[in-house]
């Protein structure tokens, strides 16, 4: 029998300097309390350790709150808009003639069939009746089943008129003269009018009639675009920006001041353009992710080649890459040898040599050798198609603050009015004031008031964050993760693959019994591992094919999950296993052959049959370059560092201590990663879980923020992680803390900013002090280029690593 063994119920020492037989401490074992009712971390009480301890709390609790997995059809297209004013919508051009079905995806929805109306929320339709106003332009849907996410434009704001805003002409064309675009011929033609009518207005020509019709003319061309959003608006029965720099731009023209009236319209369209070029940015950005993949490949057909689309390349066909060409798809090199930039994927920025069987990704550059590659997934199907869809349904999961801001915006615009109103005609009714005086004041309040400056204040940071991530090959899978991390109190971490290479190699072995060789005890214990598909296994495995063993037939295998394997050759029952399957047993194994290799840190493999141990097989895992510095970042950020493993305690620890991490779980069994996760929550706080995604998947599902290693490789970590790191880079994991706090100091600097000028303005508008030129010119389009342009230092964030 081992001298020193380990249960649930007796927590034995591993300290080599404690003489207790039987110890306690903590610090000895390294355990966390188990035990959801008692407030310490490091409990005495024994009994505390005791993983039955969580099973009444987990029964009665709720964790389907964490679990983020979505089933994601990467065969539908999404669009994403990034506008945050209540002025994009263009009913127009929503229509669901042919193929632009936009919105509305429910085919039961009424916009399909009934036959007074064509389009989906037409611009004709003003039946009460018809569900296509209740369901396809609902601003405030954020239910996933809804079918108005389908296919749809998946916006970053919740304003009212953002909806419909299907018109995918960038307001900035590359390719053509600036001056040809059509939002910069409107700004320099109103531009001009305007210059023009203060000429005519200083000179007083005609007693100011010719001015007035010059701002008259700037103000229709530059607020013909504005009427007709809020056109739109009205029409849904909503309040917005829009309307209110209608009314503004109208009643100063009733009152006298028609230069105000084109300062309105002019500076607001030139907001409105800043904000829709801010939109264009961040699209361009995600669809610069669809044209890293070539639309063409090289198929090998005989001895020639023939040049065909990526959706016309079947799997399992051969594409040729030569030097400077891009993987058209993904797939094995099956000849030559090359080096492969993989930037684009990965956010690698160091070239990886590729030969034959190795893996490689469809967008990813050949800078020097000839390939041929064997097609293993279809263009649809492969890793960058997966990342632009999944970047474009990070939109749908919204943080907090963002929907905060939404919640507020849907009550400010109508509040604003009724201020308005009172500010325009209380004074001049109830205590003398002048008419003209007070309205004008109230306008200026009004036009203040716009609040797009404070609707895009939020979402523009998160989707800078977002697509910032993504070119540094971090995979964020929506806003309210890049928000969730910064609360994250504790970090998760599977050995195996995440703290190490997950390249184990045969280091050692000890021979036991006298009735065989040590080549008995490898061909038995390669032969058992032909069944596993185990790390360990194929370590050994590996040494013994290099050794030219020959395996044996194996019988009767059986896997016993955190233990060991069985199987019989020959009729006789053999074992490869570490010690929580033989501690039960009558074998004497000396502690000493055990302790003398595991505190290096390696793994013990014990190899036997029914009446000995027949030796001891010792494997290692070489730490990443990264782990050590990665995990004292975490610990100097006041973050718990937990490592989780299947090895044995003493191994386990050897790492640990290695690396710097604060606590350590080994010997587990695939459940227990659940029941530790739950007790590191319980006791301090939302944690966060890294691992490779595959046997990791239940723990990444069920923690506050599950992150995948390695993800560019693994369908099921892009799936089912909330964050996929697409190369094994643990660096990664601190830059993603740094940004998430920038994130969230930025867009607290945005809506801070936002409220308060536009709050000092409200108040110099009441007394008069400002006028509409003024607000409108610093209060609303001045606030909202400060916004954007503080936004875009998002994408600026380092690695603090280096």
């Amino acid at each position: 029998m081992m001298e020193n063994t380990t249960n649930n119920e007796n927590n034995v020492c591993y300290n080599p300097d404690c003489k207790k037989n039987k110890c306690y401490d903590p610090e000895h074992y390294n355990f966390i309390c188990m035990d959801p009712d008692c407030d310490n971390i490091h409990c005495e009480n024994n009994k505390h350790y005791n993983k039955h301890l969580l099973e009444e709390y987990q029964e009665h609790t709720d964790f389907s709150i964490y679990e983020h997995k979505q089933d994601i059809d990467y065969s539908k297209d999404v669009k994403v808009s990034i506008c945050s004013c209540g002025d994009c919508a263009d009913d127009d051009s929503h229509n669901h003639k042919e193929d632009s079905v936009d919105t509305c995806s429910d085919e039961e929805c009424s916009c399909h069939s009934n036959e007074h109306h064509d389009d989906c929320c037409d611009d004709d339709c003003h039946d009460d009746d018809c569900s296509c106003h209740d369901d396809c332009c609902d601003d405030d849907c954020h239910d996933d089943d809804c079918s108005c996410h389908e296919e749809g434009n998946i916006k970053i704001c919740n304003c009212d008129d953002c909806c419909d805003d299907d018109d995918d002409e960038d307001v900035i064309q590359e390719g053509i003269p600036l001056i040809q675009n059509r939002s910069i011929q409107i700004i320099v033609s109103s531009g001009i009018l305007f210059v023009i009518g203060h000429i005519l207005e200083y000179f007083s020509v005609y007693n100011g009639i010719p001015a007035t019709i010059v701002f008259g003319l700037g103000a229709i061309i530059a607020g013909y675009d504005i009427a007709i959003m809020a056109k739109n608006a009205l029409k849904r029965h909503n309040i917005s920006p829009a309307v209110l720099m209608c009314i503004a731009a109208v009643a100063s023209f009733l009152i006298g001041h028609p230069e105000e009236g084109a300062a309105v319209t002019f500076l607001y369209f030139i907001s409105e353009f800043l904000e829709d070029y801010s939109e264009q940015r961040a699209q361009h950005s995600i669809k610069s992710l669809v044209e890293i993949a070539p639309e063409t490949a090289r198929v090998k057909v005989g001895n020639s080649e023939e040049i065909r689309s990526i959706d016309e390349v079947k799997v399992n066909e051969i594409v040729i890459v030569k030097p400077g060409d891009k993987v058209p798809l993904d797939g094995k090199v099956i000849s030559g040898v090359s080096t492969i930039n993989q930037a684009s994927i990965t956010g690698e920025s160091v070239p990886v040599t590729k030969t034959e069987d190795d893996e490689v990704f469809a967008g990813t550059v050949n800078q020097d050798g000839y390939l041929e590659i064997r097609v293993t997934k279809a263009a649809k199907d492969s890793v960058i198609s997966k990342i632009v869809t999944l970047v474009k349904n990070s939109q749908l999961n919204r943080s907090h603050t963002e929907t905060l801001v939404e919640k507020i915006a849907k009550y400010y615009t109508p509040v604003i009015v009724v201020i308005t109103a009172c500010v325009a005609f209380i004074p001049p009714l109830f205590f003398g004031g002048d008419l003209v005086n007070w309205v004008y004041r109230a306008l200026s309040l009004m036009v203040i008031s716009c609040p797009c400056a404070f609707l895009i204040s939020t979402p523009i940071g998160m989707v800078s964050a977002i697509t910032s991530a993504t070119r540094k090959g971090v995979l964020i899978k929506g806003s309210s993760y890049v928000e969730e991390m910064r609360k994250i109190k504790a970090v998760i971490f599977d050995k195996t693959g995440t703290l190490t290479e997950g390249k184990l190699q045969l280091t050692d072995m000890v021979l036991l019994s006298d009735n065989y060789t040590e080549n008995d005890l490898i061909r038995i214990a390669a032969s058992l591992e032909t069944k596993s598909n185990h790390p360990i296994g194929k370590a050994i495995r590996n040494y013994a094919e290099e050794q030219n063993v020959v395996f044996d037939e194996i019988e009767n295998f059986k896997d016993v999950p955190g233990k060991g394997i069985v199987g019989k050759i020959n009729g006789e029952e053999y074992y490869a296993a570490n010690e929580s399957l033989i501690e039960e047993s009558d074998f004497n194994v000396s502690n000493d052959n055990v302790v003398k290799y595991v505190n290096d840190g390696k793994t013990v493999v014990f190899v036997g049959d029914k009446s000995e141990v027949i030796g001891i097989i010792y494997v290692m895992d070489k730490i990443r370059d990264e782990t050590k510095e990665v995990v004292e970042n975490l610990n100097n950020s006041g973050i718990k560092t937990i490592m989780l493993t299947g090895d044995n305690k003493i191994a386990a620890q050897a790492v640990a201590d290695e690396i710097g991490i604060n606590y350590v779980y080994s010997n587990l069994l695939p459940e227990d990663k659940l029941n530790i996760l739950d007790t590191v929550r319980n006791k301090f706080g939302d944690v966060a879980m890294v691992g490779d995604g595959i046997n990791d998947a239940p723990a990444l599902a069920r923690s506050n923020i599950g992150i995948a290693m390695g993800a560019a490789g693994s369908d099921v970590a892009i799936e089912t992680a909330d964050i996929a790191l697409m190369q094994d880079d643990l660096t990664k994991l601190p830059y993603l803390f740094k940004l998430s706090i920038k994130t969230d100091n930025i867009i607290k600097q945005n809506i801070v900013t936002a409220l308060s000028v536009k709050f000092i303005f409200v108040i110099l508008a009441i007394l008069g002090l400002i006028t509409l030129m003024m607000a409108v010119g610093i209060g609303d389009m001045g606030l909202t280029l400060l916004v954007i342009v503080n936004s875009f230092r998002i994408g600026v964030v380092k690695d603090p690593i280096f």
